[in-house]
């Protein structure tokens, strides 16, 4: 089982930056690969990017590449995603969550995510 706690979230202005943290708990964190997804209001939670267990693969959603990292730290069970350039449209609760699933298009999927962390809210202005 793995623990999931994200932070870093904040208001921003539009063509700023932040970079999101994901920390887990538990010493099986490099079993799992990593998903990054966002819910705005009032829409359904989207893939945001993943990240494979060595972190040696990544894979992003069209609307973020380019503009979005995800990147990760198993010897300090962490997973971050730095966003350049936000957009209004960013503006959403992003959130980590944790699967054992290693293949695309599984990993862009929210059902294929066991566990989850409760969110970091993104407010980007324009």
């Amino acid at each position: 089982q793995v623990q999931l706690v994200e932070s870093g979230g904040e208001l921003v202005q539009a063509g700023g930056s932040l970079r999101l943290s994901c920390a887990a708990s538990g010493r099986t964190f490099s079993l799992y690969a990593i998903g990054w997804f966002r819910q705005a209001p009032g829409k359904e939670r989207e893939f945001v990017a993943c990240i494979s267990r060595g972190g040696d693969s990544t894979y992003y959603t069209d609307s973020v590449k380019g503009r979005f990292t995800i990147s990760r730290d198993n010897a300090k069970n962490q997973v971050y995603l730095q966003m350049n350039s936000l957009k209004p449209e960013d503006t959403a609760v992003y959130y980590c969550a944790a699967t054992f699933q290693t293949t695309l298009p599984t990993l862009t999927t929210d059902t294929s995510y066991r566990y989850w962390g409760q969110g970091t809210q993104v407010t980007v202005s324009s």
